[in-house]
C-alpha cells in the first residue's frame, strides 16, 4: 500500500479531471491536543466522497455537510444541480475554538486546529504533482492564499509545513526511507507495513533465489552487495537500515556502514545470543568499540510474543515508528528485557552472556 498523501492527491486529481468539483483540506495549525498532525490532508468531492483525514471523523462530517451536494442547507437532500463547493481563493477555518465546539467535533480537551480549504484545485497541476510523486521525487507545493495559484518545486530535503499570511508551503514525497538487507518472507511483510506507514522502501539481496521471488510492488530491489548498497543509499536522519538475513557475510559489513551514517534506526533480526555473537565478531574482527556499536539495535522489535513472520514484522515496525516519533519504549516492551523478565518469572535462567539470561 502506498503513501496516503499520494492516494489522496491521485483521487483528487481524478475527480477534477472528470469535471467534478472538489476541495483539498490541509491541517495548517494545531493548538493543544489534536487528532491529526500539521500537514495532514483530505480530499472531498462534490458528491461527498472523502479520502484522507483531518480529524477523527467529526470535522470530515461537518465539511461534507457544508460543502457538498450530499446535503442542502436545511439538512434535506438537495435537488439536482445544487452546488455547495464554492469558487474563489482558499479559506482558513478553525475548529474547537470553544469547549462546546471541541466537544461537538470530537477534539480532545483544549484541542484546536486550523484548516486551509482549497476549492477546485487545478487538475493539470495536480496531475503533474502525482506523476512526480509516483517517480519518487520530493516536491514542495506552494499555494498563494490571495488567489489559490499553485507552484511546484523540487525539494532536496523534507520540510515541515509552513504557512504565512501570503503562502502555504507543504512538502510531499517519501519523507522516510527504509533499507532492508535480505529479500525473504519477513522482509516482504516489513516492506508492506513500511510502505503504508509512508516509507520509501529499498530491499537489497545479492542472492538470486531470494530476490527472484520478491512479490511486493513499489519497492526498489537491488542485487548489489549490502555494504555497497548502504553506501549508495546514503542514509540520513530520516532513514533506517535493518538486516534480516541472519547471514553475517551479508549483514555485518552493511550494518557497520550504516553505523557511520545519520540513520535514525539501525538493527538486525535474531535472538539475544545471535546479537551478542554479532557484537563480539565486530569487536574482535572488525575493529569496533562499544562506543561505535552503541546505536546498533538487537534483537529488534518490541515484545508482543510474536512467532509468525507477520507478527514479527508488526513488532519490528512498531519499534521503528516509536523511534521515528521520539517515543521511549517502556522497559517491559523491549524484546531483550521482556524475555529476560519472562525467563526469570518462569525460573528459567538458561545460559548467560555477560550475566544476561539467554534462551
Amino acid at each position: 500500500m502506498e503513501n496516503l498523501d499520494v492516494m489522496v492527491l491521485r483521487a483528487l486529481c481524478g475527480w477534477r479531471q472528470a469535471g467534478r468539483r472538489a476541495l483539498l483540506a490541509t491541517v495548517v495549525r494545531t493548538w493543544g491536543s489534536s487528532p491529526r498532525p500539521v500537514g495532514s490532508i483530505m480530499a472531498l468531492s462534490e458528491d461527498g466522497a472523502v479520502l484522507g483525514s483531518v480529524s477523527g471523523g467529526c470535522i470530515e462530517d461537518d465539511l461534507i455537510f457544508r460543502f457538498t451536494r450530499a446535503y442542502a442547507s436545511d439538512g434535506a437532500a438537495p435537488s439536482d444541480g445544487v452546488q455547495q463547493i464554492p469558487s474563489g481563493p482558499p479559506q482558513r477555518v478553525k475548529y474547537g475554538v470553544t469547549a462546546d465546539e471541541a466537544h461537538r467535533f470530537g477534539l480532545p480537551c483544549g484541542g484546536t486546529l486550523e484548516l486551509l480549504l482549497e476549492f477546485d484545485p487545478d487538475a493539470t497541476c495536480l496531475a503533474e504533482l502525482v506523476v512526480r510523486l509516483e517517480q519518487g521525487q520530493l516536491v514542495r507545493r506552494t499555494v498563494r492564499l490571495a488567489d489559490g495559484v499553485v507552484g511546484l518545486q523540487p525539494a532536496s530535503t523534507p520540510a515541515a509545513l509552513a504557512v504565512s499570511d501570503a503562502e502555504l508551503a507543504n512538502t510531499f514525497g517519501p519523507e522516510y526511507r527504509l533499507l532492508i538487507i535480505g529479500a525473504g518472507q519477513l522482509s516482504e511483510y516489513v516492506a508492506t507495513m513500511a510502505q503504508f506507514s509512508g516509507f520509501a522502501v529499498t530491499v537489497c539481496d545479492p542472492r538470486e533465489e531470494y530476490r527472484g521471488a520478491w512479490a511486493v510492488p513499489g519497492v526498489t530491489v537491488s542485487s548489489g552487495m549490502p555494504d555497497e548498497v548502504v553506501t549508495a543509499f546514503k542514509p540520513d536522519s530520516r532513514s533506517c537500515v535493518i538486516a534480516l538475513t541472519h547471514d553475517p557475510k551479508l549483514d555485518d559489513l552493511a550494518l557497520l556502514e550504516a553505523l557511520q551514517s545519520d540513520a535514525f534506526y539501525i538493527g538486525a533480526i535474531g535472538s539475544r545470543r545471535n546479537h551478542a555473537a554479532r557484537r563480539q565478531r565486530m569487536l574482535e574482527h572488525l575493529a569496533q568499540t562499544p562506543q561505535t556499536l552503541a546505536r546498533l539495535r538487537g534483537p529488534i522489535g518490541i515484545y508482543i510474543g510474536s512467532k509468525t513472520p507477520p507478527e514479527i514484522a508488526v513488532s519490528v515496525m512498531a519499534e521503528i515508528l516509536a523511534v521515528k516519533n521520539g517515543v521511549t519504549l517502556p522497559r517491559d516492551m523491549a524484546v531483550s528485557h521482556a524475555k529476560d523478565e519472562l525467563a526469570i518469572a518462569h525460573n528459567d535462567p538458561g545460559t548467560r552472556v555477560c550475566g544476561v539470561p539467554q534462551p
